[in-house]
């Protein structure tokens, strides 16, 4: 556990991750002008020893408008897409990467190789969430959001891994008892709405010892949870209310426009990470900025190295969702899309 306060923005983040020294980062499909410019000012601070994992023809060109040219040594020749992709995971599973970053590819194909059954880099029992971490202009601290990129309707077991994950890289972060907003529409358990009744349920999990080493409550809407003037006037006593480092969303919709809401409307900054597989994974969307992914970067060198987290209590065979690691029932995972045998991907890319 980290030994000083959490950062309280993204550019303090930064200079805590340059402090600990560079780390290994296998970019699967290096090529785009943005994500090179990152790892060139990545390089210049100090933070990364980037491995630029991809198709040599298409980089050497982008380096070059990148202003990086020097960038060309750290080049690894590879094809694009799912052959980068699975590259990138091979480098993490041999030692030879520390953290593994999605370049300019669909996540569908990124995923399924960060989650092969033989190859990928998944932990048993371990559910694979998605954390954005943001700095809100006039907050006084940075905010989780979890989670909005990966589990789409997630259950009551599988928000009870979602929360672990986010506070182990809380505690990581600085911050060794951190508060857990549990959202939801409505400050009241109400039987209409089921966001309430696993909100609730989550609470007293962590009085139970079911979820540990944070402050968790809910329901709490979202002005009270940040509020702690909305929260007074409602008349809710809570130690979450009004200084919630983490809000832990109903499902992915809900997270997802509440951070694209904040950092598009807002004006937030933000980072966002992978957590739950064996080394931190930086999912960036192919939209966000340098800033973005250099600050995502910074985040993963403070993650949690070696995924501890809880056993779920509800597991009842030995069977493993295909997509997040996480025990039966997987029903509110992501698909996985299809993958074509040899013979279909030759007929598809050379037609008769």
């Amino acid at each position: 556990m980290a030994e000083h306060a959490v950062p309280q923005t993204l550019a303090g983040l930064i200079e805590r991750a340059r402090a600990q020294g560079p780390v290994r980062v296998a970019i699967a499909d290096a090529a785009q002008t943005v994500i090179l410019e990152t790892m060139r000012e990545a390089v210049e601070l100090g933070l990364a020893e980037p491995c630029l994992i991809g198709e040599p023809d298409r980089i050497e060109p982008l380096l070059k408008s990148a202003g990086w040219l020097e960038g060309s040594r750290f080049v690894v020749p590879c094809g694009a897409d799912a052959a980068a992709a699975a590259r990138a995971v091979a480098m993490a599973r041999a030692g030879e990467a520390d953290v593994v970053m999605k370049g300019n590819l669909h996540t569908d194909v990124f995923m399924h190789a960060l989650l092969d059954p033989e190859a990928g880099l998944r932990v048993r029992e371990r559910r694979v969430s998605h954390l954005f971490l943001l700095e809100i202009r006039g907050h006084d601290r940075l905010i989780g959001i979890t989670d909005a990129a990966i589990n789409i309707a997630p259950d009551l077991a599988a928000k009870a891994q979602i929360c672990q994950n986010a506070i182990e890289l809380f505690h990581e972060l600085g911050a060794p008892r951190p508060h857990v907003a549990v959202l939801s529409a409505v400050e009241t358990v109400t039987v209409d709405i089921g966001s309430t009744i696993d909100a609730a349920s989550l609470t007293l999990m962590a009085r139970r010892g079911q979820i540990t080493d944070a402050s968790v409550d809910g329901p709490l809407a979202l002005d009270n949870a940040i509020s702690a003037r909305a929260a007074a006037e409602k008349g809710i006593l809570s130690e979450v209310a009004g200084k919630a480092d983490i809000l832990l969303v109903p499902d992915l919709v809900t997270g997802n426009v509440l951070a694209k809401a904040l950092e598009y409307l807002g004006s937030a900054k933000a980072a966002g990470i992978a957590l739950g597989l064996s080394v931190p994974v930086v999912l960036t969307s192919r939209a966000d900025t340098a800033e973005a992914r250099l600050a995502s970067l910074a985040l993963a060198r403070l993650s949690p190295r070696e995924p501890g987290g809880m056993r779920s209590p509800y597991r009842a065979n030995n069977e493993i969702c295909t997509l997040c690691a996480a025990p039966s029932p997987d029903h509110a995972c992501r698909p996985l899309p299809k993958q074509p045998s040899s013979t279909e991907d030759k007929q598809q890319r050379h037609p008769a």
